[in-house]
């Protein structure tokens, strides 16, 4: 008998949205059918779309530093996270971790440790609700990036590896004018120690940058992570990143770098909460307009885990030609290809059933159920 069967259901698939049922043995999809069936969970027309794949997510660092000079926790900040990501219908979540200790904070080593081990352990103890996954987040700048790096690469749960720069006029902050009205008032610097703030990132940049990035490509390589370009500003930023076979080009802020991406092979991903605010919060190019474009793969929910269900809906009505199957898949089906997790992702024979049932009231989507591998969760 089957574990489990859902009918009376609008079920997207790849392409089209079916009405019918579905089954689920031994934590995989079984069948599915137009039309329904006389027993199992009744969905009243609710959609049934797969799990989401979140693959940069900062969130669950957010819980662990909840205020400025703050730490919580490690496995109970992951708790209140995973609850979250769950309710939101993303079965499988990239927690980004930073690499490379933040001059905000300063030497952040025993907080990587922390996070990365709390994950680790809580996903061998079962107490998830979510897949968690580690996407390091390596700013290469640092100069302690790449012994982060080197601690916690070959750890089993680790899978994933960005390259970023946030250095003052450079990719996110092409500008210094730009750097200095996002971080002056929150480093609380009068204007000269601003400047003296900013040269010290820009020396930082120039000595340790290169390094870095050549020595974590090599050992990624090694141990067979995947490796995802971040803030790519410039045509020349897209072929650096295909030189460094990244399979994954996070948040260009032009259109140019975007379309250069798309046409050299790599996923393009881009923040849900771009689309649900209708532009970047920074004023680089919305992620509508890549979609627009057809250059748009990928959305990640960023800061806000209900972005990403929130953006999967909202995006047919923002663009014209885009329909729902293709939103759902910028937050199903190409994450998960882009991170190889080609068990899931999709409503199709064999594969995880990592599940979501979702009702579209007043114009915003409401999770009413949550199944990974066929066992509800949420």
């Amino acid at each position: 008998m089957p574990d489990l069967v859902i009918t009376n259901a609008k079920i997207v698939l790849g392409e089209e949205v079916i009405r019918g049922s579905l089954s689920v043995k031994d934590g995989r999809i079984d069948a599915f059918d137009l039309g329904n069936v006389s027993r199992g969970e009744d969905f009243g027309g609710d959609y049934l779309i797969p799990g989401l794949v979140e693959l940069h997510t900062d969130h669950f660092e957010n819980h662990y530093r909840p205020r400025p000079g703050v730490t919580w926790n490690a496995t109970a900040a992951l708790q209140a996270h995973d609850a979250q990501v769950a309710g939101a219908g993303i079965t499988t979540v990239f927690d980004a971790v930073r690499i490379g200790s933040d001059p905000e904070i300063g030497d952040i080593t025993e907080d990587v440790a922390a996070q990365v081990g709390a994950i680790e352990a809580a996903s061998s103890e079962g107490r998830l609700r979510a897949e968690h996954l580690v996407h390091l987040r390596c700013e290469l700048p640092m100069p302690d990036c790449y012994d982060h790096f080197a601690a916690h690469c070959a750890q089993p749960v680790v899978k994933l590896a960005s390259m970023m720069d946030h250095t003052p006029g450079a990719r996110q902050f092409t500008t210094i004018e730009h750097y200095v009205a996002y971080y002056q008032k929150r480093l609380r610097l009068s204007d000269a120690e601003m400047a003296a703030f900013i040269r010290g990132r820009q020396a930082e940049q120039e000595r340790y940058s290169d390094i870095n990035r050549q020595a974590i490509l090599a050992r990624g390589r090694e141990v067979g992570l995947a490796f995802a370009s971040h803030d790519d500003a410039t045509v020349a930023h897209v072929e650096e990143a295909l030189g460094d076979g990244v399979v994954i080009a996070e948040f260009p802020t032009t259109l140019d770098a975007a379309k250069a991406a798309h046409a050299g092979g790599l996923a393009v991903l881009m923040g849900a909460p771009n689309v649900v605010r209708g532009g970047s919060h920074n004023g680089n190019i919305s992620a509508s307009e890549l979609a627009r474009e057809g250059v748009l793969d990928v959305l990640s929910s960023d800061y806000v885990p209900f972005a990403l269900m929130l953006a999967g809906f909202l995006l047919p009505e923002q663009v014209e030609g885009v329909t729902l199957p293709d939103a759902i898949r910028t937050v199903t089906a190409n994450p998960a290809r882009a991170a190889k997790l080609d068990d899931r992702g999709e409503i199709a024979m064999g594969k995880r059933a990592d599940l979501v049932r979702v009702r579209q009231m007043n114009g915003t989507p409401v999770v009413r159920g949550v199944w990974r591998q066929g066992e509800r969760v949420s």
